[in-house]
């Protein structure tokens, strides 16, 4: 069995897209599923995935991504205009490093209700010191 195949097998979200583990299930399509996470961070927490296995955000192919957070758009708006939320944060892991649990491309859709949740985001300003011109220039010539 090759590599990709044995990680498949032991990745949660392939085994609830072959229908071995259920789920809340709020949308499918033939390349899309999206369900609500089993650990609501908030009420209406849901997990938005490709169907078929890729590691993150920046494997999955252009046409799939745009899928998938499409939906997640949709689920948002939903949840602002039917569930009451007063915003919410759309965002998908890539690596370890950055909060990823399973490896497999996944977007939360985390309704807000107020400030005091179970989910903090701040991003605090660390750049004193650091050559913007020269760091935006570089990845401007890569792209």
């Amino acid at each position: 069995m090759d590599k990709e195949v044995k990680l498949m097998e032991k990745d949660v979200f392939c085994r609830i897209v072959n229908g071995e583990i259920p789920c809340y299930k709020l949308y499918e399509d033939d390349d899309v599923l999206a369900f609500l996470d089993i650990s609501q961070v908030t009420k209406g927490h849901a997990l938005v995935i490709s169907k078929k296995h890729y590691d993150n955000f920046l494997s999955t192919p252009k046409e799939i991504m745009h899928k998938v957070m499409d939906v997640a758009q949709r689920i948002g708006q939903v949840e602002i205009s039917l569930m009451g939320a007063k915003g919410v944060n759309i965002l998908s892991n890539c690596y370890e490093e950055a909060g990823q649990s399973v490896i497999h491309f996944h977007v939360h859709v985390i309704p807000r209700y107020g400030k005091k949740e179970g989910i903090s985001i701040e991003m605090k300003d660390n750049s004193e010191g650091l050559n913007l011109p020269m760091i935006a220039s570089e990845i401007h010539n890569r792209l």
